[in-house]
């Protein structure tokens, strides 16, 4: 992504935690229940393991680690976001965690057992479907790199409501990336539609 679209969706995310502080609106979301069934499928990513490292990218002000700490899951979480705003209040709400980091660099993330990236490919603003769909993509290939075990993210669905869908949002093709991820990452993907939200989430496990 170049540096002019990082800074318009940062200032977009930032101008939505001035709006509505650190909750679910502050990241764009409707509220609390739908994000924790976001989460809830994201996190199968890990299976039946309780204890392992996370990489949180595009982390906001920490919700899922929120989400982590209500769990039984031991976790050193590690999260990384592109707004300074969200960082701060991430680091100035959970600055008693000491298994915890909030960085602006997604290299920070790197040897990570699972990541998790949930709406970070909701917001496409003015830039046209091609230009964002090669973003996602090239976007999936770093988060590949970044942990050892695999990970998990959503998108908005395609096969949303039409007179639902706003001009800002990309709807992504669930099958298209399904199939990406298929080709370039693990024979191990699982694709959950099935959640009641107008989304999807892809599953990526690596065999290890």
């Amino acid at each position: 992504m170049t540096f002019k679209m990082l800074h318009d969706v940062s200032d977009y995310y930032s101008d939505k935690l001035v709006k509505h502080g650190c909750t679910p609106r502050g990241v764009d979301w409707n509220g609390i229940e739908s994000q924790h069934i976001r989460f809830d499928q994201l996190m199968k990513v890990c299976g039946t393991a309780t204890e392992f490292s996370l990489g949180d990218f595009g982390c906001g002000y920490g919700a899922l680690l929120d989400y982590l700490n209500i769990g039984t899951w031991k976790v050193e979480y590690k999260g990384f976001d592109i707004a300074e705003l969200m960082l701060q209040k991430a680091r100035e709400s959970h600055k008693s965690d000491n298994r915890t980091m909030f960085t602006s660099n997604s290299s920070d993330l790197a040897g990570v057992t699972y990541l998790v990236a949930s709406g970070v490919f909701n917001v496409r603003l003015n830039r046209h479907d091609s230009e964002w769909n090669k973003y996602i993509k090239e976007t999936l290939k770093e988060i590949d790199n970044l942990c050892t075990h695999g990970f998990a993210f959503n998108a908005l669905t395609s096969y949303s409501d039409k007179e639902k869908m706003r001009d800002y949002l990309y709807y992504a093709d669930p099958l298209e990336l399904f199939d990406f991820c298929k080709r370039n990452f693990s024979k191990q993907v699982a694709l959950l539609h099935d959640y009641g939200l107008y989304e999807f989430t892809i599953i990526v496990k690596k065999q290890v």
